[in-house]
């Protein structure tokens, strides 16, 4: 179905590079930001018109567009598959700090099985738009139950009733899996990448009869008081992430956006080869403190100043295939257009310790992902570990048909991205075997 001929979506057209610097995207991004602006479609921060999504970096055969009226969202979102009616759905879920084009290197393998993949901005994220980018903003719709209505509403606009397989990565790993724990009659397999899922918390039972309440967990908050015991000085990078100052002191790095980028994502990849996770004991701040400090910060330094040490050489650069100089810039341009104010949003209510999102959590007490799962991370990732616990609870309680868990050798936090082809092989057969 052409696009040109659907009233319902608007498809992005080629459109002439904006001629807009890096630093005067950052300029326009602080003065919108200092103006409570919200985004409109097609527009930069600045005004001026957006250059095609992916610079020119994503294969042929993926498309960009974006789609209007998704649980109040105008949502963009990169498709393969696309030609062919009738086609079985599959939903990719990026984290942060990623987008869309997190998955650009899965999708045509998928499509090529014969299936419609759609992989959307999430709220808060890149080109979609409709969400308030102000610190202040009600952060109520990046909670975990309305991310799902997203999922949910995003396939139903696509005029798919059910999706054969749900993927998340980091960020978007919890929301495909509270979709397929919510939704299982829609999202009928899920892929969990990198963070594990624990399952709902647990309701107090039996208690009027003398039984103990469940353990309380260490708050985030709690944690931080903890790790600021310790020499040096430690924080938790996610009460970082949750923060004024966090957007303005990535946006601003004084490094640049792009040398950002470049050093955080090999920070966390298995290019830096000091990265050996393995379980934790506790979640104690001595445990904690085991974890590189893109996790578990110093509690004197922002993230920028966190990852500047670990800025790959020259010949590191070079030499890393799996994201070029020209995909980092992707990452660079989207986010110094959008600011990284709505991307961590999540982090302020996605936590077990906020009242609200607890009471909603708690809905589900006693509930588990039924459908068939599987679980993918890099070998030399610390999401896998970073909660400690949360891996053996993923596949004792909270996952009741793992049907596979991976750990991918040559792969860090960026598992899609770092070794596509053994994902889409993990992916392939698991859909061959599970999807319905």
């Amino acid at each position: 179905m052409s696009t040109s001929r659907d009233p319902k979506f608007k498809s992005e057209k080629a459109q002439p590079a904006a001629a807009l610097s890096r630093r005067e995207f950052v300029a326009g991004a602080a003065a919108a930001a200092a103006r409570g602006f919200v985004r409109r479609p097609g527009q930069t921060r600045s005004g001026g018109v957006l250059s095609p999504y992916g610079n020119g970096t994503i294969p042929a055969g993926i498309r960009s567009r974006t789609v209007p009226n998704v649980n109040g969202l105008t949502v963009h979102v990169l498709e393969a598959g696309f030609d062919t009616a009738a086609r079985p759905a599959i939903l990719l879920l990026h984290g942060f700090p990623e987008l869309a084009y997190s998955w650009r290197k899965l999708m045509l393998p998928l499509a090529s099985a014969g299936y419609h993949v759609i992989a959307p901005d999430m709220r808060g994220f890149g080109r979609t738009t409709g969400w308030d980018d102000s610190y202040d903003a009600d952060s109520d719709p990046f909670r975990i139950v309305n991310m799902v209505r997203d999922s949910m509403a995003i396939v139903y606009a696509l005029g798919h009733r059910t999706v054969a397989m749900i993927g998340g990565h980091d960020a978007g790993a919890p929301v495909a899996s509270w979709s397929a724990l919510i939704r299982p009659d829609i999202f009928r397999t899920v892929t969990i990448l990198s963070s594990p899922f624990e399952g709902p918390p647990a309701l107090p039972f039996d208690t009027a009869n003398g039984a103990a309440p469940p353990p309380r967990a260490l708050t985030d908050d709690e944690l931080d008081a903890e790790l600021a015991k310790l020499n040096p000085p430690r924080k938790y990078y996610q009460n970082y992430q949750r923060t004024r100052e966090a957007n303005d002191n990535m946006l601003h790095a004084p490094q640049g956006l792009h040398a950002f980028f470049r050093a955080y994502y090999h920070y966390k990849s298995a290019d830096w080869k000091g990265n050996k996770p393995h379980p934790l004991k506790a979640r104690t701040a001595e445990e904690m403190a085991k974890i590189p400090t893109y996790y578990v910060m110093e509690k004197d330094k922002g993230m920028a100043e966190t990852v500047a040490p670990f800025m790959p050489s020259p010949a590191e650069i070079a030499a890393c295939k799996w994201l070029t100089e020209d995909e980092v810039e992707v990452y660079a341009t989207e986010y110094g257009r959008t600011g990284f104010t709505g991307a961590l949003q999540g982090y302020r209510v996605r936590r077990g310790s906020n009242p609200k999102t607890l009471a909603e959590l708690l809905t589900f007490s006693g509930r588990s992902i039924d459908v068939p799962s599987m679980y993918i991370a890099g070998a030399s990732d610390w999401g896998v570990y970073q909660t400690p616990g949360a891996v053996d609870k993923m596949r004792a309680t909270a996952c009741t048909r793992m049907v596979g868990f991976h750990l991918l050798d040559g792969a860090g936090h960026w598992v899609q991205q770092e070794q596509p082809e053994q994902v889409s092989r993990l992916l392939l057969a698991f859909l061959r075997e599970h999807a319905l």
